[in-house]
């Protein structure tokens, strides 16, 4: 007796869930110019490498019998494991050719099989989402017969302990409401595709019975909102294909989990290179405003540098890059958005990149050029204070290895979030550095009001102080009293690729969960 009629109806059922929600629901997929959520996992993971999880479950309806199979609609989303890069990772990709990708079929239940996430855990392996799913509906309270109370947060803990353990990324690739839209942020790093993609926790009928006024899904929620206001989301794409290229960009700085070290690649770049045109990167005129992102390429190596956020908190460039080979964590002052001033965005994009550098062992490189926190009411509005506290306590908190060349000004508080008191640091200055706990300009009309007020002059007195204090700024004064090294800026890449050697031996040693978790 044979069980060749059971295993053709796994093929079947195979067959019938590969068809996704159908003809229907591909169709308007294409119209909507988005990928399928198999045709999204067949470009993102490396060819032939794919293998799906619960491809069995979703919905099937049968004959009279109760035994012949008549039709089967598969769950919302695609789950599974393939290597990016060589290296295995878990993804969920949602399909929103199923109910709009809002269900479809539990992920684990009494006696059902590990999902993705819980797999990711075990496995200790990067976790992916390629989102396009609308969240719930009320459609699946009349199918439930009932409403059911929110706990989501059982199967959203598996996100968190995600976040502590290994890389997690999310792809908003198309309308990602509801939670799927909070799972978007509970990640390392997210990217949103231009003209497919939206994120909002309620879309426009919600807003419209909400607020009662009318807008549309871009308007609410699309790059224009999130890449570049709210911080929401940190990278656009244009199309799908660059979406996952750039995933796989940022997977390949990051070890698969906590417990190992980040990958080296072969290096391909002179450690010993030095660039003549970082001995005039720095203006003289502290007016005029140079090329961070320059200077960032002149010290890592050639085309490692790749930045996480480039249209939110401008101020500050961060992201990740290589140096003689490893990965490293960089972030710079950007003198071309508000003289390099750090608001609250900046501020946050900051935060967010020391968290990660410390949860995966990465060392932390910072060029400074730091005018201070950000002044006026609309800062006063946004909390600069609190973000400022914020920033200072992350940045005390860290654990990893911490570079630091002083390119240009470091003051006040601002400039001490660039300071680690503790563990491995160092500090390397240019000639054109300068600090102090705020600037001569401005400080000395503030410091010497009464002298200044009294005088005869006033604006020939102010220029008298002004002049005697920048007298005494050089940098050489304060390595005089205090041993600061000071170096010549063409040896920038030869002292970081030293100090990132050295660092491999600290990072071994801290191996395994940050006792500071991760936050996103």
């Amino acid at each position: 007796m044979s069980w060749k009629a059971e295993v053709d109806e796994i093929k079947l059922r195979k067959e019938l869930a590969a068809k996704m929600g159908g003809e229907a629901g591909v169709t308007e997929q294409r119209r909507r110019g988005k990928l399928t959520a198999r045709e999204r996992v067949e470009k993102f993971i490396d060819n032939g490498s794919w293998r799906e999880i619960q491809p069995l479950v979703g919905t099937a309806s049968y004959g009279e019998d109760g035994i012949s199979l008549e039709s089967f609609i598969p769950k919302g989303a695609v789950k599974g494991f393939g290597k990016v890069n060589g290296r295995q990772v878990a993804v969920d990709a949602g399909d929103f050719t199923v109910r709009g990708g809002s269900g479809g079929g539990t992920e684990s239940g009494l006696g059902g099989e590990l999902g993705t996430k819980e797999r990711a855990l075990e496995w200790q392996i990067p976790y992916v989402r390629l989102q396009d799913a609308a969240g719930g509906s009320v459609r699946g309270f009349e199918a439930l017969g009932r409403t059911y109370v929110p706990d989501g947060n059982i199967n959203t803990q598996r996100d968190v302990q995600l976040l502590r353990l290994v890389p997690v990324v999310s792809a908003a690739l198309g309308s990602v409401a509801g939670l799927p839209a909070v799972e978007t942020c509970l990640a390392h790093f997210n990217v949103m595709v231009k003209g497919i993609s939206q994120v909002f926790p309620g879309g426009p009928p919600v807003v419209k019975a909400a607020l009662g006024y009318d807008v549309t899904k871009e308007e609410l929620g699309d790059d224009r909102i999130h890449i570049g206001i709210s911080g929401v989301v940190d990278n656009l794409a244009n199309t799908e294909e660059e979406a996952f290229e750039i995933i796989r960009t940022f997977l390949s700085y990051l070890p698969s989990n906590v417990n190992e070290m980040a990958p080296r690649t072969e290096p391909t770049d002179d450690p010993e290179r030095r660039e003549e045109d970082l001995l005039s990167a720095i203006p003289r005129d502290p007016r005029m405003t140079y090329d961070s992102h320059k200077i960032i390429n002149d010290v890592v190596d050639k085309d490692s540098f790749f930045e996480i956020a480039p249209k939110y908190g401008r101020a500050r460039i961060t992201g990740l890059a290589r140096i003689n080979g490893y990965p490293v964590g960089i972030m710079a002052n950007n003198t071309k958005i508000f003289g390099g001033t750090t608001d609250v965005d900046a501020g946050e994009k900051v935060i967010r990149l020391i968290r990660l550098c410390d949860t995966f062992h990465l060392p932390m490189i910072t060029l400074t050029d730091e005018p201070g926190f950000m002044v006026g009411i609309d800062s006063e509005k946004r909390g600069i204070e609190r973000a400022g506290a914020r920033l200072v306590m992350v940045t005390c908190d860290s654990r990893m290895p911490w570079a630091q060349v002083v390119m240009g000004r470091m003051y006040g508080v601002a400039g001490q979030s660039h300071h680690r008191p503790s563990g491995m640091y160092k500090r390397w200055a240019w000639p054109s550095a300068r600090w102090g706990s705020m600037h001569i300009q401005g400080g000395a009309s503030a410091a010497y009001a009464r002298e200044i007020r009294e005088s005869d002059d006033p604006a020939a007195k102010t220029a008298e102080i002004e002049a005697r204090l920048q007298a005494i700024a050089s940098p050489f004064r304060t390595a005089e009293a205090t041993g600061q090294d000071i170096i010549d800026p063409r040896d920038t890449r030869v002292v970081l690729v030293e100090f990132v050697e050295e660092a491999q031996r600290v990072l071994a040693t801290q191996l395994g969960p940050n006792p500071n978790p991760y936050q996103p």
